[in-house]
């Protein structure tokens, strides 16, 4: 891939890396950036190869949200369908909105490796990954009030989730800017790292992640993200569901079977009955 391309991505085994790449606009992403993620999301979520993915910015800064200039080739961020002027502004949030939802359900575990600023729905872009490894350079807001706009890209379901109600409101309607110590605090940020050792930390995080037992891990995620909305018993059953399934793959077998031999299990996420 050139430099020239708003997504670029790398493999390393089964983890892919994403790499938002307009750096002279601290990665504000723009239409073609937001078709680029949304295709390889998809792709990414189909490949049976890839086992985690980490989701990074170029340039020394994750993402300034939504570049709102409008004023260089690929167009306003809002016409992510490129249909131009005329097309209706709800349509095409709605477009971007999928792509979150995309980012939210794959099946494997996401990283976002954050230097830099993270503002806006490059925040939550970051916090709609699974875990979220920042430098105590990084910094964060939810900066849409100090552009007259409201919360997007997932902000008002996650945000509640993750810091509860009342701190929520406060990221939001005051905009502030938080450094990676607090957003750690508050639990936003699962580790923070020395800028010079955060991409050996994150290559052997997803390696680490990438080792494990594929299928259990999506049922594990997929329990986890369902279980905030429902009740104790929902989750149990959703739970014996799961095992029901896990049970069915051949990484269950390895993995006991590894615990009594006292070796390294090797996962597959083969299917395993007879």
């Amino acid at each position: 891939m050139t430099d020239g391309q708003p997504l670029l991505q790398s493999r390393d085994g089964g983890v892919l890396t994403l790499t938002l790449n307009r750096p002279h606009r601290k990665n504000a992403i723009n239409r073609d950036m937001w078709a680029s993620l949304g295709e390889a999301l998809t792709t990414a979520a189909n490949d049976p190869e890839v086992r985690a993915l980490v989701l990074t910015g170029a340039g020394g800064a994750f993402c300034a949200g939504l570049d709102l200039t409008g004023g260089e080739p690929g167009g306003h961020p809002l016409d992510v369908s490129g249909r131009g002027p005329g097309a209706h502004p709800l349509d095409e949030i709605r477009r971007a909105n999928e792509i979150a939802l995309r980012l939210h359900h794959l099946p494997f575990p996401v990283v976002a490796k954050v230097t830099g600023v993270a503002v806006g729905a490059g925040w939550n872009l970051a916090l709609g990954c699974d875990l979220v490894v920042a430098t105590p350079e990084s910094r964060f807001s939810q900066i849409f009030v100090r552009r007259g706009i409201s919360v997007d890209f997932g902000g008002s379901w996650l945000l509640p989730k993750l810091v509860g109600l009342q701190q929520a409101k406060r990221l939001v309607l005051l905009g502030e800017m938080i450094d990676a110590a607090e957003a750690h605090r508050l639990g936003l940020v699962t580790w923070v790292v020395a800028e010079e050792e955060i991409d050996t930390f994150v290559g052997d995080l997803g390696r680490r992640l990438a080792a494990g037992p594929p299928v259990a891990m999506t049922q594990s995620k997929a329990l986890l993200n369902e279980g905030a909305d429902r009740t104790l018993s929902d989750a149990l059953a959703g739970e014996a569901r799961a095992q029901t399934v896990n049970f069915a793959t051949a990484d269950a077998h390895e993995g006991i079977a590894a615990f009594l031999d006292g070796t390294d299990p090797v996962f597959t996420g083969e299917w395993a009955v007879k």
